[in-house]
């Protein structure tokens, strides 16, 4: 047995099966390494097939265990034939992180938001989550298990031309309390994470604009964004034994964006 072997066999997540969304980049992919060095097998599911196989070859090449499944959250089928291949590739599932999602509104006042854009961005990032907990939490039902969704401190703050991210991210708080109360009795914990700005290519479209760029760096306390590995390692506790009696509850991982008046 090698040093990463051992040290999988020694991580919080040993044994357990993990189906990401939106895997193949990002706080996904961070998380999907993760996960693997915890000693999780890992089966990330992405729109982007080929990208999520990369990551999974190079996951496997570490010593992990991971194999890649394409899924469009916005459609329920897709996503149960996911959670059934997690369970027929590995005999079952632990934890579902429950994590694409898109920006949307294409930077637009909500007047001037076309129903496309705004029906588009809910059926990825909330219907997206409702299909998760449901296919996942129908499939955990008997040992139970954990499901985190990626929620946004949009969901408590307001900005300017994001009226559909924030009311996606928003229901994905309120499912998440919902979910978590109704899942007890199966011993199934549903949390949330709730991000402020993490250097990921979802932003990339504000990096060409200096001014735009520096305001929402100085949005954190200590005016810095955040890496896709500070939230895996948030995502990873909460994933864990170690978080075993937090349920129904989301956590901010903003360096305290949302607590403080600009």
């Amino acid at each position: 047995m090698n040093s990463q072997e051992a040290s999988q066999r020694d991580g919080r997540l040993y044994q357990k099966v993990a189906l990401i969304t939106g895997a193949a980049g990002g706080i996904g992919a961070a998380t999907a390494r993760q996960f693997a060095r915890e000693g999780a097998q890992v089966v990330l599911a992405d729109l982007r097939l080929e990208a999520a196989t990369e990551l999974a070859e190079e996951i496997v090449s570490l010593g992990g265990a991971a194999t890649a499944v394409r899924v469009d959250v916005s459609d329920y089928d897709s996503v149960q034939a996911a959670v059934q291949f997690a369970e027929q590739t590995y005999g079952h599932l632990d934890i579902l992180f429950n994590n694409a999602g898109i920006f949307g509104d294409g930077q637009r006042d909500v007047t001037d938001l076309s129903l496309d854009e705004y029906h588009r961005t809910v059926r990825i990032n909330q219907d997206g989550v409702f299909y998760g907990i449901k296919a996942a939490g129908a499939a955990m039902k008997e040992q139970g298990g954990v499901i985190i969704n990626t929620a946004s401190i949009y969901a408590f703050i307001a900005d300017r031309r994001q009226f559909s991210y924030h009311a996606t991210k928003a229901a994905v708080v309120g499912m998440t309390r919902a979910a978590a109360l109704d899942l007890a009795k199966y011993n199934i914990r549903v949390v949330a994470i709730a991000p402020s700005m993490i250097d990921t290519p979802l932003i990339d479209p504000w990096r060409s604009d200096e001014r735009v760029w520096n305001t929402v760096r100085k949005a954190q306390m200590r005016q810095q964004f955040g890496r896709p590995e500070q939230v895996a390692a948030v995502v990873t506790f909460l994933a864990s034994d170690e978080a075993s009696f937090v349920n129904g509850h989301e956590f901010f991982v903003d360096d305290g964006a949302a607590s403080f008046k600009r």
